[in-house]
């Protein structure tokens, strides 16, 4: 059903927008990558939505739970990075978000976004009803077997197929990449079976 007062929209971010370390541990990691696979290294990029649904509007998002400090940031699961023995350590946790009213941090950094993907109210719904239930798979690991790693792109790509989205066919701006993001879609057609 579609409303004017509902939609979903992605939005692309530079992978570590707003700091350094995570930035220079991208492009690392890209090169060291683009060098295996024998191609050009590519930029990388972080997708988190924004979802309005009857003039309410929700801000979807993977961060590490240290990034920010607001208090009632809608945080419905924890999951730890690099290994499940690390998470216990705060340094290395995540958290998903469903920001009732939230924000994007370095919003202002966001590459040709926000893209609308669906003006559909029942789409709106199922993905804020989804992300409460999604599993705390370990960040930068490949536990799906998915040949590409959990994080966030696998989070956003996996609502969007659970809301009845075809991810498949959604790509990050032009000569960029979303790592993570086939893990998503990896998850939810297992889930699905």
């Amino acid at each position: 059903m579609r409303d004017d007062d509902c939609g979903v929209n992605l939005y692309w971010l530079p992978l570590g927008a707003g700091g350094v370390f995570v930035r220079w541990n991208g492009r690392v990691y890209e090169r060291l990558l683009a060098l295996r696979e024998h191609r050009r290294p590519q930029p990388l990029f972080h997708c988190a939505a924004e979802v309005r649904l009857h003039s309410t509007r929700y801000v979807i998002e993977m961060a590490p739970v240290w990034s920010l400090h607001a208090p009632d940031r809608g945080v419905v699961v924890e999951g730890p990075v690099g290994a499940r023995w690390l998470g216990r350590s705060r340094a290395f946790r995540y958290e998903v978000r469903c920001w009732r009213d939230g924000r994007i941090p370095d919003l202002a950094e966001a590459v040709d976004s926000p893209v609308a993907i669906s003006a559909d109210a029942d789409v709106a719904n199922r993905i804020l009803t989804t992300v409460q239930a999604v599993p705390p798979l370990i960040w930068g690991r490949d536990e799906l077997r998915a040949g590409d790693m959990w994080n966030s792109n696998s989070l956003i790509a996996w609502l969007l197929c659970n809301a009845g989205m075809d991810a498949s066919a959604m790509r990050p701006p032009h000569g960029g990449r979303a790592p993570g993001w086939h893990a998503g879609i990896v998850l939810a057609d297992q889930q699905r079976r």
